[in-house]
């Protein structure tokens, strides 16, 4: 765990000075960028193929999960499920766990590749031969359907991003994901991607999860260069990313308990806000995150803050 008395001691700019060169930087990843980047937290592909067809909310396809499909509950077996910060905040919730403790009873932490970040995997469980959820239970029913993680709701949609060159926001699509096991896709039901991300309540899970997906997305076209402005991410940043994005309660005693807030401007009624508010904390766990590795204007430093690195930064360099 990072050290929490020193709240700026990651990656990342703190000076003016630096700018030209992470603007160059910058211009270069957009350069060297992938058109399209596919976020492949739903679930493993491994023997199942994805249709490369990119749908619009209004595209329409057949599919419906229930019990009385043949292949009910076999996609709660051997899944891979990445666990979004909007899960985490559900299931503690669901389960009356504090964060630290749902992760040890239920997350391992793996790196997600195309990224090179670290984020919480599903654990199924030990003793299930074809690795059972580990909220599937005996009578194969889901134990928290009403909370189940994004990757859950989602399927058997696939959540994708493409971006323009040059263009400064992405845009998301979805595409559809065929299993040899699902035979919901055999059932007679027609809907609209639309109507289906709705029925599934998907967009309160996007909404929380949109910065940290938008972090996740721009390390992967970075990863080209070698990491953002041509540097490996270090270790302690690496941790506090998966703090940030998995552990509320210490993510609220960093911002609280360390100089963090003597350092970034966060105005009174935010900080209220941020005491009790757990999805407004982690709006500004991912914006300072964006702040760290890709110097993007997200979080400002405090105006004596400022002038101080920047002092410090002239004296280092011959007091030019």
């Amino acid at each position: 765990m990072p050290d929490p008395k020193d709240p700026d001691d990651f990656d990342g700019p703190t000076t003016p000075e630096e700018d030209e060169h992470h603007a160059r930087a910058e211009a270069a990843r957009r350069e060297a960028e992938l058109e399209l980047e596919i976020f492949d937290g739903i679930r493993s592909q491994d023997g199942g193929p994805v249709l490369p067809v990119r749908l619009k909310p209004a595209d329409m396809f057949c599919f419906s999960c229930h019990r009385g499909v043949a292949c009910w509950n076999e996609c709660c077996h051997g899944a891979d499920i990445t666990l979004t910060p909007a899960d985490i905040l559900r299931l503690t919730r669901r389960l009356d766990m504090r964060p630290a403790e749902f992760l040890a009873a239920h997350a391992v932490p793996r790196d997600w590749d195309q990224a090179g970040l670290p984020v919480a995997k599903l654990r199924t469980k030990e003793d299930s031969p074809r690795r059972a959820c580990v909220f599937l239970d005996e009578d194969d029913a889901c134990t928290v359907y009403s909370d189940r993680p994004a990757t859950c709701r989602y399927y058997p949609l696939g959540l994708g991003a493409f971006k323009v060159k040059d263009a400064e926001e992405q845009v998301d699509f979805h595409f559809l994901v065929k299993e040899a096991h699902c035979k919901g896709h055999d059932e007679s039901k027609l809907q609209s991607v639309a109507e289906f991300r709705r029925d599934q309540q998907v967009e309160e899970y996007d909404a929380i999860n949109r910065g940290w997906m938008d972090i996740l997305m721009k390390m992967a076209s970075w990863r080209s260069l070698g990491g953002p402005y041509g540097k490996e991410v270090s270790d302690q940043t690496k941790r506090m990313f998966y703090m940030v994005s998995t552990d509320i309660d210490a993510l609220r005693r960093f911002v609280f308990e360390s100089r963090f807030l003597e350092t970034y401007m966060v105005d009174e009624k935010s900080v209220e806000e941020l005491r009790v508010h757990d999805e407004a904390l982690l709006q500004l766990g991912f914006d300072w995150m964006k702040n760290v590795l890709f110097n993007e204007p997200t979080i400002s430093l405090r105006e004596d803050v400022l002038r101080q690195a920047i002092a410090a930064r002239r004296e280092e360099m011959g007091g030019a």
